[in-house]
């Protein structure tokens, strides 16, 4: 699975996780699980955390991790195998494991429910911008990130693969110039 597909996946699934886990705090609350002073704390928790994730996933290049992560990849010529429904579930288990796990608290003890909202929701506005700052450096450097099948408990690693360089031009046709003053095509 290529790595930003990847990490534009998780994004999505960590949205989809906040909308799960918002539903059943409100859920809760409303069928008298919690009283209304929990609703309007996680209420305030969920303004924070988006906030939060707003202040964390405001630049628009990529974070140190990533960054970290693409220099180590590994050098392929050809194409890893791909199973995308197995990568995202090897990858995302811990994601899905408190998804599932607060929203079946959640419907006792909506508390559980709102503060793993929370979370998602940082996690969410955090990462949203990464998928694009790893497709700008993949077209910068002509490569390919896919990410390769390990273990689940093992760290994530990335294979690097030849792809294609992106040559920009300016309003005539002609290849924008370098810092070097070359052009870069």
């Amino acid at each position: 699975m290529r790595f930003r597909e990847f990490l534009r996946t998780t994004v999505l699934v960590s949205g989809a996780a906040a909308s799960l886990l918002a539903a059943v705090t409100v859920g809760g609350v409303a069928t008298g699980h919690g009283d209304s002073f929990v609703g309007e704390v996680a209420a305030g928790w969920w303004v924070a955390a988006a906030l939060i994730g707003v202040w964390v996933g405001r630049r628009a290049d990529a974070s140190p991790p990533i960054a970290r992560l693409l220099a180590d990849a590994r050098a392929g010529r050809s194409l890893p195998e791909t199973n995308p429904a197995r990568t995202l579930v090897n990858r995302l288990w811990p994601l899905l494991v408190m998804c599932f796990g607060s929203a079946a608290i959640g419907v006792v003890l909506p508390q559980v429910s709102a503060i793993a909202a929370g979370f998602a929701i940082v996690w969410t506005l955090g990462w949203r911008r990464q998928s694009s700052a790893v497709a700008a450096i993949e077209d910068r450097d002509g490569a390919a990130f896919f990410v390769e099948h390990t273990s689940p408990l093992k760290p994530i690693r990335l294979v690097r693969t030849p792809g294609f360089r992106s040559v920009r031009s300016d309003l005539d046709g002609r290849p924008e110039p370098t810092a070097s003053g070359r052009p870069s095509g």
